[in-house]
Protein backbone atom coordinates (compact mmCIF):
# COMPACT_ATOMS: atom_id res chain seq x y z
CA UNK A 1 0.00 0.00 0.00
CA UNK A 2 1.21 3.60 -0.77
CA UNK A 3 1.66 6.16 1.46
CA UNK A 4 -0.80 8.39 -0.03
CA UNK A 5 -3.57 5.40 0.48
CA UNK A 6 -2.80 4.29 3.72
CA UNK A 7 -3.12 8.48 4.85
CA UNK A 8 -6.02 8.16 3.14
CA UNK A 9 -7.20 5.07 4.72
CA UNK A 10 -6.02 6.39 8.13
CA UNK A 11 -7.97 9.29 7.38
CA UNK A 12 -11.14 7.46 6.76
CA UNK A 13 -11.14 5.44 9.90
CA UNK A 14 -10.54 8.04 12.12
CA UNK A 15 -13.04 9.93 10.78
CA UNK A 16 -15.95 7.22 11.03
CA UNK A 17 -14.58 6.58 14.11
CA UNK A 18 -16.05 10.20 14.93
CA UNK A 19 -19.14 9.82 12.90
CA UNK A 20 -18.50 12.91 10.96
CA UNK A 21 -17.57 10.85 7.69
CA UNK A 22 -20.71 8.55 8.27
CA UNK A 23 -23.12 10.90 8.35
CA UNK A 24 -21.78 12.75 5.35
CA UNK A 25 -21.66 8.89 3.61
CA UNK A 26 -25.22 8.43 4.43
CA UNK A 27 -26.15 11.58 2.99
CA UNK A 28 -24.56 10.57 -0.35
CA UNK A 29 -26.12 7.22 -0.27
CA UNK A 30 -29.67 8.50 0.00
CA UNK A 31 -28.66 10.88 -3.27
CA UNK A 32 -26.52 8.14 -4.98
CA UNK A 33 -27.95 7.07 -8.43
CA UNK A 34 -28.94 3.96 -9.34
CA UNK A 35 -26.44 2.38 -12.54
CA UNK A 36 -25.58 0.25 -14.53
CA UNK A 37 -22.56 -2.06 -13.10
CA UNK A 38 -21.63 -4.21 -16.10
CA UNK A 39 -22.58 -5.86 -18.92
CA UNK A 40 -25.32 -8.77 -18.27
CA UNK A 41 -25.67 -10.70 -22.16
CA UNK A 42 -25.56 -9.34 -25.84
CA UNK A 43 -28.43 -10.19 -27.45
CA UNK A 44 -29.30 -9.81 -31.19
CA UNK A 45 -31.54 -11.19 -34.14
CA UNK A 46 -30.27 -13.21 -36.69
CA UNK A 47 -30.97 -11.98 -39.93
CA UNK A 48 -30.99 -15.88 -40.88
CA UNK A 49 -30.41 -19.49 -39.63
CA UNK A 50 -30.02 -18.48 -35.37
CA UNK A 51 -28.60 -22.05 -34.76
CA UNK A 52 -26.11 -21.67 -38.20
CA UNK A 53 -24.81 -18.24 -36.25
CA UNK A 54 -24.48 -19.76 -33.03
CA UNK A 55 -22.57 -22.67 -34.37
CA UNK A 56 -20.01 -20.09 -36.19
CA UNK A 57 -19.55 -18.56 -33.33
CA UNK A 58 -18.56 -21.52 -31.38
CA UNK A 59 -16.44 -22.86 -34.46
CA UNK A 60 -14.26 -20.16 -34.84
CA UNK A 61 -14.33 -18.09 -31.84
CA UNK A 62 -14.75 -20.81 -29.33
CA UNK A 63 -17.71 -19.39 -27.76
CA UNK A 64 -18.85 -22.72 -25.78
CA UNK A 65 -22.57 -22.61 -26.12
CA UNK A 66 -24.53 -24.14 -22.94
CA UNK A 67 -27.93 -26.57 -23.39
CA UNK A 68 -29.97 -23.65 -23.86
CA UNK A 69 -28.28 -22.60 -26.95
CA UNK A 70 -25.93 -19.21 -25.69
CA UNK A 71 -22.39 -19.35 -24.55
CA UNK A 72 -21.98 -18.15 -20.85
CA UNK A 73 -18.44 -16.00 -20.58
CA UNK A 74 -17.55 -15.96 -17.19
CA UNK A 75 -14.74 -13.42 -16.01
CA UNK A 76 -12.92 -15.74 -13.71
CA UNK A 77 -11.90 -17.91 -17.37
CA UNK A 78 -10.33 -14.50 -18.95
CA UNK A 79 -6.55 -14.34 -17.35
CA UNK A 80 -5.85 -11.02 -18.83
CA UNK A 81 -4.02 -8.63 -16.68
CA UNK A 82 -6.10 -5.52 -17.35
CA UNK A 83 -8.50 -6.11 -14.23
CA UNK A 84 -11.09 -7.13 -16.70
CA UNK A 85 -13.34 -4.35 -18.28
CA UNK A 86 -15.62 -3.73 -20.42
CA UNK A 87 -15.56 -0.66 -22.19
CA UNK A 88 -18.83 0.79 -23.62
CA UNK A 89 -19.51 3.80 -26.41
CA UNK A 90 -21.98 5.47 -28.28
CA UNK A 91 -20.14 6.31 -31.86
CA UNK A 92 -20.92 9.41 -33.99
CA UNK A 93 -23.94 8.63 -36.86
CA UNK A 94 -20.97 9.20 -39.37
CA UNK A 95 -18.43 6.89 -37.79
CA UNK A 96 -16.68 4.67 -40.13
CA UNK A 97 -15.31 2.36 -37.46
CA UNK A 98 -18.18 -0.74 -38.41
CA UNK A 99 -17.50 0.06 -41.72
CA UNK A 100 -18.28 -2.06 -44.17
CA UNK A 101 -20.93 -3.73 -41.74
CA UNK A 102 -23.93 -1.75 -41.97
CA UNK A 103 -25.15 -2.84 -38.39
CA UNK A 104 -25.90 0.27 -36.48
CA UNK A 105 -22.98 -2.34 -33.58
CA UNK A 106 -19.93 -3.96 -33.29
CA UNK A 107 -19.19 -6.08 -30.34
CA UNK A 108 -16.03 -6.27 -29.16
CA UNK A 109 -14.21 -9.64 -28.09
CA UNK A 110 -11.73 -10.58 -25.73
CA UNK A 111 -9.99 -13.06 -26.57
CA UNK A 112 -6.69 -14.55 -24.84
CA UNK A 113 -4.45 -15.37 -28.11
CA UNK A 114 -4.96 -13.05 -31.09
CA UNK A 115 -2.28 -14.05 -32.97
CA UNK A 116 -3.39 -17.82 -32.52
CA UNK A 117 -6.64 -16.79 -32.91
CA UNK A 118 -5.53 -14.93 -36.42
CA UNK A 119 -4.16 -18.03 -37.38
CA UNK A 120 -7.10 -20.49 -37.03
CA UNK A 121 -9.56 -17.91 -38.00
CA UNK A 122 -7.28 -17.43 -41.65
CA UNK A 123 -6.96 -21.42 -42.03
CA UNK A 124 -10.72 -21.72 -41.75
CA UNK A 125 -10.88 -19.00 -44.76
CA UNK A 126 -12.17 -15.70 -42.84
CA UNK A 127 -10.85 -12.80 -43.83
CA UNK A 128 -9.21 -10.26 -41.58
CA UNK A 129 -10.63 -7.40 -42.47
CA UNK A 130 -7.75 -5.22 -40.53
CA UNK A 131 -5.02 -6.09 -37.86
CA UNK A 132 -3.72 -6.91 -35.94
CA UNK A 133 -2.69 -3.43 -34.63
CA UNK A 134 -0.70 -3.24 -31.58
CA UNK A 135 -2.34 -0.01 -28.61
CA UNK A 136 -1.53 0.33 -25.18
CA UNK A 137 -4.47 -1.59 -23.82
CA UNK A 138 -3.56 -4.93 -25.85
CA UNK A 139 -3.70 -5.75 -29.43
CA UNK A 140 -7.07 -5.92 -31.68
CA UNK A 141 -8.47 -7.34 -35.08
CA UNK A 142 -11.65 -7.09 -36.86
CA UNK A 143 -13.55 -9.71 -38.92
CA UNK A 144 -17.10 -9.99 -40.76
CA UNK A 145 -19.55 -12.74 -39.66
CA UNK A 146 -21.78 -14.87 -42.17
CA UNK A 147 -24.52 -12.02 -41.87
CA UNK A 148 -22.17 -9.38 -42.12
CA UNK A 149 -21.77 -8.37 -38.21
CA UNK A 150 -18.58 -6.69 -38.05
CA UNK A 151 -16.36 -8.31 -34.94
CA UNK A 152 -13.55 -6.52 -33.76
CA UNK A 153 -11.06 -9.04 -31.47
CA UNK A 154 -8.89 -7.84 -28.06
CA UNK A 155 -6.45 -9.61 -26.73
CA UNK A 156 -6.37 -6.82 -23.62
CA UNK A 157 -3.08 -5.94 -21.58
CA UNK A 158 -2.21 -3.16 -18.83
CA UNK A 159 -2.18 -0.17 -20.29
CA UNK A 160 1.82 0.22 -21.53
CA UNK A 161 2.82 2.97 -24.16
CA UNK A 162 5.49 0.04 -24.46
CA UNK A 163 2.43 -2.17 -25.66
CA UNK A 164 2.63 -0.10 -28.86
CA UNK A 165 4.29 -1.34 -32.25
Amino acid sequence: MRTTEAAVCLSIALGLASGAIGRTANAQEEQKMARVTGIGGVFFLSRGDAKALSAWYEKHLGMRLEDFGAAVLEWEDDEADDNGITVWSVADRDSEWFSPSESPFMINYRVDDLEKMIEQLTADGIEILQGPEYHENGVFAWIMDPEGNKIELWEPMAWDEKNKK
